[in-house]
């Protein structure tokens, strides 16, 4: 049986606030806790009108507040932006608060644009991210209910996420290259390929780590989750249509565009785009699952075998039409309950 997750970048709508947004991530968050889902993971991305995934622990937090079952994650937190052992605190409380439902996706993209991200790591240069490999090692080892005890000089200094941390949360490596699959492997960590936005190499980085992977404290053997953009409705035809403000959304992001607040379905079909753009959005869309029930639980478990896995990451991107209510996405929640119902 192929295991359901979701990930969430939480969208935010022409005709939502972001107070209306995270609502709507809320409600999602109760169906897939409803339906058995097994993780509910949010990203990280900064000063996009389209998105109000900016602080992943905090948006954990008030997922797992409002859930019961599902286990809440980063998809990730992008590590170079950050300190590992701010990450740890965050992530150790949430653990302590959740046991055993805490998931770290740890990633190395900057999750903005250039001045953002200068902005973020306090003016330090992007050639950052080449210590990468030292701080998720460093994060590794503070989530630890030991944590760490660093030299200082002729003795040692210990170093806690958490006061008396009793669990650890499980700590994932994100990536869509070969460098994350081989660290992954590497390092004996779990790995996620982001297939949704990657859509090209899945295949070869997934059998990279495998090929490359040490057993290790963390890990015994290797275990991988591949991230999809999903579509479902009553009909394929619906589900399609359902996708207009995601393909928009995409073509303004590859053509340079300001990542602008998503549309509606009914404002995407008033402004169609260019001739020109047919060819690149079938491209782009190429690696998404769209359809029926049926049709899609087909294709997930088939995406699933392909690449040896039990567990397939899901992005809902069936948008909302006129009249939808402004904190809620009835076709999010009812794509989610049609394609558990359907891989029951």
């Amino acid at each position: 049986m192929t295991a359901l997750s979701v990930l969430d970048l939480v969208p935010v709508r022409t005709d939502q606030t972001t107070a209306d947004a995270l609502a709507s991530t809320l409600a999602l968050a109760r169906v897939a806790d409803e339906v058995g889902v097994r993780r509910y993971w949010v990203a990280e991305h900064h000063n996009m009108p389209a998105v109000a995934a900016t602080n992943p622990p905090l948006l954990m937090s008030m997922i797992a507040a409002a859930t019961t079952r599902v286990r809440v994650g980063s998809g990730g937190v992008m590590l170079p932006n950050h300190s590992p052992l701010v990450v740890a605190e965050q992530v150790a409380l949430l653990e302590a608060a959740y046991p055993g439902r805490v998931d770290v996706g740890i990633g190395r993209a900057p999750g903005s644009d250039p001045v953002t991200s200068h902005l973020l790591r306090r003016g330090q240069s992007a050639e950052g991210v080449d210590t990468f490999d030292d701080d998720v090692a460093t994060l590794r080892a503070l989530v630890r209910p030991g944590g760490v005890e660093v030299r200082v000089g002729s003795s040692t200094y210990p170093l806690r996420a958490t006061p008396r941390a009793t669990s650890a949360p499980q700590l994932w490596l994100l990536g869509s290259s070969s460098y994350s699959a081989q660290l992954a492997g590497r390092l004996g960590l779990p790995y996620v390929f982001a297939h949704h936005f990657a859509g090209r190499g899945t295949d070869e980085a997934t059998a990279l780590y495998r090929r490359t992977f040490v057993p290790s404290e963390d890990l015994a053997e290797p275990r991988t989750i591949a991230v999809a953009n999903v579509a479902v409705a009553e009909t394929e035809q619906e589900a399609r249509r359902l996708t207009l403000p995601q393909l928009r959304s995409m073509w303004r992001l590859r053509a340079g565009q300001t990542l602008a607040f998503q549309e509606l379905v009914e404002e995407a079909e008033e402004n169609p785009l260019p001739a020109a753009a047919d060819e690149h959005l079938a491209a782009l869309s190429a690696s998404w699952i769209v359809g029926d029930p049926r049709s899609a639980a087909e294709q997930v478990r088939a995406l699933a075998a392909r690449l040896g896995t039990d567990e397939l990451m899901v992005q809902p991107i069936t948008g909302a039409v006129r009249g939808t209510p402004a904190d809620r996405t009835p076709s999010r929640e009812a794509m989610l309950r049609m394609l558990a119902d359907a891989l029951a």
